[in-house]
């Protein structure tokens, strides 16, 4: 399977992370990618946890040709290209790397109207037109989209809580880019889902969520600041306090049921979840500080 990864956001290296876990990676390419915390965290790993039968990383683009270069050098890719329409005939199938999410109905659209399956970074769109686009591409198992803490393996250690009643979170950066990361943990471990959301008055992001079973969900985005990716599930037989930091195995996961659905063309996430974290993080926004609860219906997809 060849894969081709695309793209590149501020302050995100996705690119070399995810191109690296599959090809290996070059020790000194990587010493002057740029990205250190990824640099050590890789040579942190033994060899046979890099790569995945029948899979290789062979074409890559960003919007800058150092970086790609870059990019190639670290994470063992013959081929940059100078456009991403470049890598169509050539690849099996591709990743957008940009968790930017305005960036990504135009890089994702041609290389799924072509029939090859795409995993997009999270969040995959914050506008309700281009979700509905998508829809079909996640129902019939050519997209996939989620934050790789969906798959972290601090959440295993998420058992029998009982019957629910409260999860606090809290994540670094922004509610826009970065709450997908505790949405999709969330989803993954309960049953619980959210019904509507309310903006608290504070001086960073800060949410409450009533969920279908009567328990609450309290998310805030503490703005800059330690890396924060923290859940706190609270049920009448048990808590657990989960601190997600293994960024190489959550991305190992992730990728691992990327190239099984490419291979099978099933969805590996509900595309019912996917959409529902999309509506979470609209309505969140909408939200006025201090106002009403929205209802998460009222931006249906």
């Amino acid at each position: 399977m060849r894969v081709g990864i695309i793209g590149l956001s501020k302050g995100n290296g996705h690119p070399f992370s995810f191109a690296a876990i599959v090809n290996g990676f070059s020790d000194e390419g990587f010493a002057d990618s740029g990205w250190p915390v990824i640099h050590g965290y890789l040579k942190a790993r033994a060899r046979d946890e890099f790569g995945f039968d029948g899979v290789r990383v062979t074409h890559a683009w960003t919007q800058h040709a150092d970086v790609t270069a870059k990019l190639c050098r670290a994470s063992l890719i013959d081929h940059a290209v100078e456009d991403p329409l470049h890598m169509l005939g050539k690849v099996d199938a591709v990743i957008v790397a940009r968790d930017d999410w305005r960036s990504h109905l135009p890089l994702a659209q041609p290389f799924l109207d072509a029939g090859l399956p795409v995993f997009v970074d999270k969040p995959l769109s914050l506008d309700a037109q281009e979700l509905r686009y998508f829809r079909g591409f996640l129902e019939s198992g050519q997209l996939m989209s989620c934050s790789g803490l969906r798959f972290a393996r601090e959440l295993a250690s998420v058992a029998d809580l009982g019957a629910l009643k409260c999860i606090h979170g809290a994540v670094v950066l922004n509610w826009e880019r970065y709450a997908v990361h505790l949405l999709d943990a969330v989803f993954a471990s309960v049953k619980s889902r959210p019904i509507e959301i309310a903006r608290n008055p504070a001086a960073h992001e800060s949410f409450t969520l009533a969920m279908n079973d009567g328990s609450v969900l309290a998310l805030d985005a503490i703005g800059t600041g330690p890396k924060t990716f923290h859940l706190d599930f609270f049920g009448d037989r048990t808590h657990v306090h989960v601190d997600m930091h293994d960024n190489f195995a959550a991305f190992r996961a992730t990728l691992g049921a990327f190239f099984e659905m490419c291979r099978r063309r099933r969805p590996p996430i509900a595309p019912a979840d996917t959409l529902l974290a999309m509506q979470v993080l609209i309505a969140g926004t909408a939200a006025v500080p201090g106002g009403p609860r929205v209802a998460i219906s009222d931006f249906a997809i």
